[in-house]
C-alpha cells in the first residue's frame, strides 16, 4: 500500500494555531458552494431530510459562471493568497456543468495556495479527470459510503457500479500529476474490522492518502440513532477527543459564498447570519464588513449567547481542532474585533 493513513489526524495537514495570527486580513479558507443539488441522499445527509424542512439555503440552486468570476476577481485583490479554495457545500459539486472550467480560473487567478473539492466521485468519468486535472486542481477528496453496490443502496439510495467507481478513481490517480487525492470512507459505511481491512487493500494503492471518519450528528433533522457507531459522541469526525467550546472559530478564519451570492460565517445547515452579498458587496467588504466584525464579537462571548443557531449547534463541536481553540485568547480578542 502506497497511499498514507491519516485517521486521527487533521486532513489538510498541520495546521496553525489561530489565536496567534487573528485578526486575518485575508480568510484561510474560502469555501465556494457551486451548486445546491446532489444525486445521493445518505442518510447521515442533510439531503435525507425532506426540503420543505431543511430552511433556507440559496435563492437558487445553481452559480452562475459570471456570478462566479467575480467572487474570484474579488479573492485577487486581498493582501494575501487563500490557504485552501475548497467547492463543496450543501451539494455535489460535479453536477455543476462548469465545474471544471471554475477550477481552472481560480487556478490560473492565483487566489489560493491550494485548490480543492470534495466529491462523492460518482461523476468523476475519464474524460471530467482529464478535464479536472487540466484545470490544476490541487487536491481531490473523494468521500465514500461504502464498498459494495449494496451498501451504496443502503446508505445513500442510489444503484451505483461499484467496480466502475473504483475504475474511475484509479484513472485519475493514474493520469494525475500533482493533484492529491484523498479518499476517506464513514465509519457507519463500514461493518466491520475485516471491511476496514478490504477498505485500505481496495484503495490503498490508487489515492494519496486515506481515512476512516465518524458519522457524527452535526445535521438538523437527521435521524442519528441508526447511524452512529460513536453514540456516547466522546470522538469528533476525524476521531480526536471531543472538547467543550465557546468561541466557535469559524468566522475568524474562513467564510462561505452560496449559489446566489450570498455569504455565510460557516457551512451549518442553519445559517446564525447572512454577512453580505457578493452581488452588491466585495468579498473584502463582507470580510471586514460589520455584520462579520459584529458576529465575531458575539462569538468571543460565548456562542452560547451569540443567537439561537450558534447555542444549539453541534457542527465545531465535532469538527473542532486542538489549533482553532480561541477560549483562552477570547477577552484578549475582543480588544482586537
Amino acid at each position: 500500500m502506497t497511499a498514507t493513513i491519516i485517521s486521527g489526524n487533521a486532513p489538510g495537514g498541520a495546521r496553525t494555531k489561530l489565536a496567534d495570527v487573528l485578526p486575518l486580513r485575508t480568510p484561510y479558507v474560502v469555501q465556494m458552494f457551486p451548486i445546491y443539488a446532489c444525486n445521493f441522499t445518505c442518510e447521515y445527509c442533510f439531503h435525507s431530510v425532506p426540503r420543505h424542512e431543511r430552511g433556507f439555503v440559496s435563492d437558487w440552486p445553481v452559480m452562475k459562471l459570471d456570478l462566479y468570476k467575480k467572487c474570484i476577481d474579488d479573492l485577487a485583490q486581498f493582501e494575501d493568497q487563500l490557504k485552501v479554495l475548497r467547492f463543496v457545500g450543501m451539494g455535489e459539486p460535479l453536477l455543476h456543468k462548469n465545474i471544471a472550467e471554475m477550477i481552472a480560473h481560480a487556478v490560473d487567478r492565483k487566489v489560493a495556495l491550494r485548490v480543492e473539492m470534495l466529491t462523492n466521485g460518482s461523476l468523476l468519468t475519464p474524460r471530467m479527470s482529464d478535464d479536472l486535472i487540466a484545470a490544476g486542481l490541487s487536491r481531490l477528496v473523494i468521500s465514500l459510503q461504502g464498498i459494495t453496490g449494496e451498501k451504496y443502496r443502503r446508505i445513500s439510495n442510489v444503484e451505483i457500479d461499484f467496480d466502475q467507481l473504483v475504475s474511475n478513481i484509479e484513472y485519475f490517480h493514474r493520469r494525475k500529476s500533482d493533484t492529491h487525492v484523498y479518499v476517506k470512507i464513514v465509519d457507519y459505511a463500514l461493518d466491520e474490522i475485516e471491511t476496514a481491512q478490504k477498505f485500505y487493500e481496495i484503495f490503498g494503492d490508487i489515492c494519496d492518502s486515506m481515512a476512516i471518519e465518524n458519522a457524527v450528528p452535526i445535521m438538523p433533522g437527521v435521524d442519528y440513532d441508526k447511524v452512529l457507531n460513536n453514540p456516547d459522541g466522546s470522538a469528533t469526525q476525524f476521531g480526536l477527543p471531543v472538547s467543550s467550546i465557546q468561541v466557535c472559530p469559524q468566522p475568524f478564519f474562513t467564510m462561505q459564498v452560496n449559489p446566489d451570492g450570498k455569504v455565510v460565517p460557516c457551512y451549518q445547515i442553519a445559517y446564525p447570519g447572512i454577512m453580505g452579498d457578493v452581488n452588491h458587496q466585495t468579498l473584502q467588504e463582507i470580510w471586514n464588513g460589520p455584520a462579520y466584525t459584529e458576529f465575531r464579537r458575539a462569538l468571543l462571548n460565548g456562542r452560547a449567547t451569540a443567537n439561537e443557531v450558534c447555542a444549539h449547534c453541534n457542527f465545531i463541536k465535532y469538527r473542532l481542532f486542538p489549533e482553532d481553540d480561541l477560549q483562552e485568547a477570547a477577552e484578549r480578542l475582543r480588544g482586537v474585533y
